[in-house]
Parts: structure tokens; C-alpha cells; sequence
């Protein structure tokens, strides 16, 4: 009887640990954009699915790869594209959000190092709840089509200053 119950209890425990660490999003097709050689910026890219039966809201990114990471929409502003920072990104439950380029994206601005072709770049997604994700997002070539969209074509290390947010000393992890 008392292997029984213990037995019990460890299962219970076991239960309550693997529901514990669950993962807030499943995070499919993660990316980060190669950018040329002496770049400062660069983008994250991805889906965010929300298999939950609450509301996700993602409010911070960090990565060692970067000194600062953002997030980014692009917004029609009298008939100009301008990048954005937001201050939030809500996942509804059920769920998925897409992350990609001329549309919600995660900035990694003031690179540490060159990001090379493959390499895996560990990204910590932060909610509102102080939880964290860490996930992984391999360095990838990414095209943009003609009718693209302004910022994040191929090559472009794409200067931020004009659009309201600095991104100087005071705004570092």
C-alpha cells in the first residue's frame, strides 16, 4: 500500500511538473535574415501558434546576438511604409501570429558578432506573465518578391534613427 501511494504521488508530481513546463507558443519555421558583413541590424522571422485556451501576449525578445531585440510592425502612414516598435504582441488562444517580412518581425539591433549562413541564434521570448521561451532560429537567406516590402529587402542593413524610437545607450538589456 505504500508503494501504491507513492507511487501515486510521484505520478501526480510528475504530472504537475510537465504541465508546469509547458511551453506558452509552439514556434514554427524560426529564422533570422543573413545580412552582409557589417551590418548593425538584422530581423527575426517566424510563426507563433498559441495552443492554449488563453490569450499569449509576447512583450520582450533578448538574444546574445544582439544588444537590443524589438518588436516590429510596418504600418501605412499616408501612403509610406514606416517600421514601428510595439510594445506587445498578442497570440490568441487557438491561435497562430506570423512574423515576416513587411509585416511583424522581431529586430536584433546592435549585432555582437557577424551572423554567418546556418548558424543557430538563441533568441528569449518574454510574456507578460514573466514566463520565458528560449528557442533556437538558424541565420538564413531570406527574398523578399518585387512587390516586397520596405526595410527588410535582402542586403538592407536599414537604418533606424528616423523612425521615433532611438535605440542609444539607454536602451540596452
Amino acid at each position: 500500500m505504500v508503494l501504491v501511494r507513492s507511487l501515486l504521488l510521484t505520478a501526480g508530481l510528475s504530472l504537475v511538473a510537465s504541465t508546469a513546463l509547458a511551453e506558452p507558443l509552439l514556434v514554427e519555421e524560426a529564422q533570422v535574415r543573413a545580412v552582409p558583413p557589417g551590418s548593425q541590424t538584422s530581423a527575426a522571422f517566424m510563426t507563433l501558434r498559441n495552443p492554449g485556451e488563453q490569450d499569449v501576449t509576447l512583450v520582450d525578445a533578448d538574444s546574445p546576438a544582439a544588444e537590443v531585440m524589438e518588436l516590429h510592425n510596418h504600418e501605412d502612414v499616408e501612403g509610406v511604409m514606416q517600421m514601428r516598435k510595439i510594445s506587445e504582441l498578442v497570440v490568441p488562444a487557438g491561435e497562430s501570429v506570423t512574423l515576416a517580412p513587411g509585416g511583424l518581425h522581431m529586430m536584433l539591433i546592435g549585432l555582437t558578432a557577424p551572423l554567418e549562413e546556418g548558424q543557430p541564434v538563441e533568441i528569449e521570448l518574454r510574456f507578460d506573465t514573466g514566463e520565458s521561451q528560449q528557442i533556437t532560429a538558424p541565420v538564413k537567406r531570406i527574398e523578399v518578391s518585387a512587390e516586397g516590402h520596405h526595410g527588410h529587402a535582402q542586403g538592407d542593413a536599414h537604418d533606424h534613427g528616423d523612425h521615433g524610437h532611438g535605440h542609444g545607450e539607454g536602451h540596452r538589456h
